[in-house]
């Protein structure tokens, strides 16, 4: 078993993540619980602000937030000197309500409504990062009906995807985000946004991909971005003074996977940005990266207990959790791989395998396919890891369950960041008419 972070197995042989034994997180908080390792969510920070600094670029590293969003994640994301992109009214508002300085919010997303961009001209965020035409009217006739200049990146697609081990180069052009170069669009866009009279044109905004595990895809990236930039400069005489480079670094998820070390991944942008550029007399842009998965990702562990199993001989053996895919849709939705362990009896010899089936009325509600553990009982813990990222954000009410608690630990201390949903809170927002009231009542 792989151990990330400050998990370790102590004398009982139970897991411990943050100096916290799960077996009493689970008796505190009950299951299924997120828990969130912060001396690892810390360093991930670290290490992105401190590889930047050792390249002597202007930077910021913004923590995209749609892989993890509640207040106290912006907390810490705030004090480790980290920006923040939001995509959403939520995620901003989340923000805001923790303190986020706005300044240092960047706003995404292909279909931002007036009403968020409102919001979000009102909180005098740090930039918009603009994905069509249609925005691009709008922001600026919104912003000019307060009176306000604000600071813009185009999303463009360069013609680089990369995913894992791999980056193709090509058109890339069915895409729903951003202006694209090869039809010209992005080239458009530039002029536009240049000459309307309530923005502030800093730069463009490229992203690649996601889980990528070689630095290839990220160095054909900026070297597409500084050509076009290039043009940018001999046609229209504008010079950007910001380069997004968006994020997709990955991370261990299962054997086999490889990510680099952050320091990698950096070097090698920056690297490419310094020769791109500077090989063309063109000033050295201030670069913007958005990690993240690679910081809370393999921060994060969800505990449950085991119930039922069911053995079909020949065929698999499931056992079945308290939670499922309302917690973690990504093995549903993407056929995502995970790792576990039976976090009581985490020394134990792995014999077993086993298919680990959530409790949502789904056919495809298996969180891992022939999964090896040790033999595992009905009340055992199942800790399934690297869920820190896209599993609370994810998460829904399918079959009415409730979403679990998030529990920060370090130092062998826990705090509840979020609580537990309650039935009560599954039916808050349900209305049931009087009419009906009064029929259920002649029934």
């Amino acid at each position: 078993m792989y151990l990330h972070g400050t998990s370790a197995i102590n004398g009982q042989g139970h897991l411990t993540i943050g100096g916290c034994d799960v077996t009493e997180l689970a008796k505190q908080y009950g299951t299924p619980l997120y828990i969130v390792d912060e001396a690892l969510v810390r360093q991930r920070a670290r290490e992105y602000v401190e590889a930047f600094k050792a390249s002597g670029l202007k930077f910021q590293v913004a923590y995209a937030s749609k892989a993890f969003s509640v207040m106290a994640m912006c907390a810490i994301a705030e004090q480790e000197g980290l920006s923040l992109d939001v995509v959403s009214d939520g995620e901003l508002y989340t923000a805001l309500k923790a303190g986020f300085p706005a300044q240092r919010i960047h706003f995404h997303g292909n279909n931002k409504t007036p009403d968020e961009i409102l919001m979000a001209l009102d909180a005098q965020i740090g930039c918009f990062v603009v994905d069509n035409f249609d925005e691009l009217a709008l922001l600026n006739a919104l912003a000019g009906d307060k009176g306000l200049k604000v600071n813009v990146l185009l999303r463009i697609t360069p013609g680089v995807e990369a995913h894992t081990h791999e980056y193709i180069s090509t058109g890339q052009q069915d895409s729903k985000f951003g202006f694209d170069v090869e039809n010209g669009a992005a080239f458009r866009a530039v002029r536009e946004a240049n000459e309307l009279p309530n923005m502030e044109l800093l730069g463009v905004h490229s992203h690649i991909g996601s889980q990528i595990f070689e630095v290839d895809g990220f160095e054909v990236a900026a070297s597409k971005v500084a050509q076009f930039s290039l043009r940018v400069r001999d046609e229209l005489n504008i010079t950007f003074p910001v380069i997004n480079l968006g994020g997709g670094f990955g991370i261990r998820y299962v054997e086999g996977d490889t990510p680099l070390p952050v320091a990698t991944y950096v070097k090698a942008i920056t690297d490419a940005i310094k020769d791109n550029f500077g090989a063309a007399s063109y000033p050295i842009p201030e670069i913007w990266v958005e990690p993240g998965r690679s910081i809370v990702g393999d921060a994060g562990t969800t505990l449950y207990t085991i119930g039922t199993s069911k053995d079909i001989p020949g065929v698999r053996k499931y056992i079945s959790v308290d939670g499922g895919m309302t917690d973690n849709p990504r093995p549903a939705l993407y056929e995502s791989k995970y790792e576990a362990v039976v976090a009581n009896r985490a020394a134990a010899a792995a014999e077993e395998t086993v298919t680990v089936a959530g409790k949502c009325c789904e056919s495809g509600d298996k969180l891992i396919v022939d999964c090896v553990l040790a033999k595992p009982q009905t009340g055992d813990l199942l800790a399934v890891l690297c869920t820190g990222a896209y599993n609370y954000s994810m998460a829904s009410n399918y079959n009415r369950i409730r979403r679990p608690s998030v529990v920060f630990v370090k130092d062998g201390l826990s705090d509840l960041v979020v609580k537990r949903e309650s039935l009560d809170d599954v039916v808050g927002n349900d209305i049931l008419p009087a009419r009906m009231k009064k029929a259920s009542a002649v029934q």
